[in-house]
């Protein structure tokens, strides 16, 4: 099985962290390390306020979460990373080739969905996401 998952946007501000705690709260009775970081990390950043809103209204709290920068080491010390977009994919490949096999859709038990970026846009469209970003992790629970 599975002992650490990594989810991977780009800013790590709006859907990683969210499929993080998302992850986290459903996984509440495993040992799984859970944790999230970004193509271009807003580094330091707390999760977006809209996105922090959502999450809590469904009992998922991201206070602590700050944003961190995708690199080699997190690559290499998880057993799964999982991204929101295929070009997300093409890209953690081409910078970290180490990642192919162990990478996936977030999406990929959901027809392979992508997740859109939420950022920026309405409370509607940060809605979908968490949606989304709940299905797809409901889905994974069972791999995992």
């Amino acid at each position: 099985m599975f002992d650490s998952i990594l989810f991977v946007c780009a800013g790590n501000i709006c859907r990683s962290p969210t499929a993080e705690y998302v992850l986290k709260a459903k996984l509440a009775d495993k040992q799984i390390k859970v944790s999230s970081a970004g193509l271009t990390a807003l580094v330091g950043k707390p999760a977006d306020p809209m996105a922090q809103k959502i999450a809590a209204s469904h009992g998922v709290v991201m206070d602590e979460h700050k944003g961190q920068q995708l690199s080699s080491q997190l690559v290499g010390s998880n057993s799964v990373i999982l991204v929101m977009e295929q070009r997300h994919l093409n890209d953690l490949h081409s910078r970290y080739p180490e990642a192919r096999g162990k990478t996936f859709l977030l999406g990929k038990w959901i027809n392979n969905a992508e997740i859109p970026d939420p950022y920026r846009q309405s409370q509607e469209a940060f809605e979908h996401v968490y949606a989304l970003i709940d299905s797809a992790c409901s889905a994974w629970q069972k791999y995992l």
